[in-house]
């Protein structure tokens, strides 16, 4: 082989494995749809009571926050999670009410309110999702505040 074809086939390996690499892109409208999916899935998690799907839609290096302190890595926030999801009903409820992704498809904000098991509004949650495949999200920062009573 010629040099100049060595480098050529060389050149376009390098091309072809960069090209594969690459996440593909999804519009802004597709990815909103994806992360409220995920989040409505999410939340259906403690509905369900089921603490083991719940564990699925953290990322390895997620942080809650409430408390006292950050809650840091997945195991971590699953062990502290746990005892929301023994008993029969569940403690609470949540749902999106508004979700952003970046323009890069790479990350999200999705937030909405928190209801006790009357329906009261008793939070607001705001969540970071990743992007970490075509299709699959996780959380990776999630931070509630309480609603203020006006008092």
């Amino acid at each position: 082989m010629r040099p100049i074809s060595a480098v050529m086939v060389a050149l376009g390996a390098l091309l072809i494995a960069a090209c594969a690499a690459a996440p593909p892109r999804i519009s802004n409208e597709q990815a909103k749809h994806e992360v409220e999916a995920t989040e409505r899935a999410f939340a259906k998690t403690m509905a369900d009571r089921d603490h083991a799907a719940f564990m699925t839609f953290l990322a390895d290096e997620t942080i809650f926050f409430g408390g006292k302190g950050p809650l840091r890595g997945k195991a971590q926030v699953a062990a502290a999670w746990k005892r929301f999801y023994t008993e029969p009903k569940p403690p609470f409820s949540w749902e999106p009410a508004q979700v952003e992704v970046l323009d890069s498809g790479t990350l999200a904000l999705s937030t909405g309110p928190v209801h006790d098991p009357d329906g009261k509004l008793i939070a607001t949650f705001n969540s970071i999702w990743r992007r970490e495949a075509p299709g699959v999200w996780r959380i990776v920062f999630d931070k509630g505040s309480d609603v203020c009573d006006g008092k």
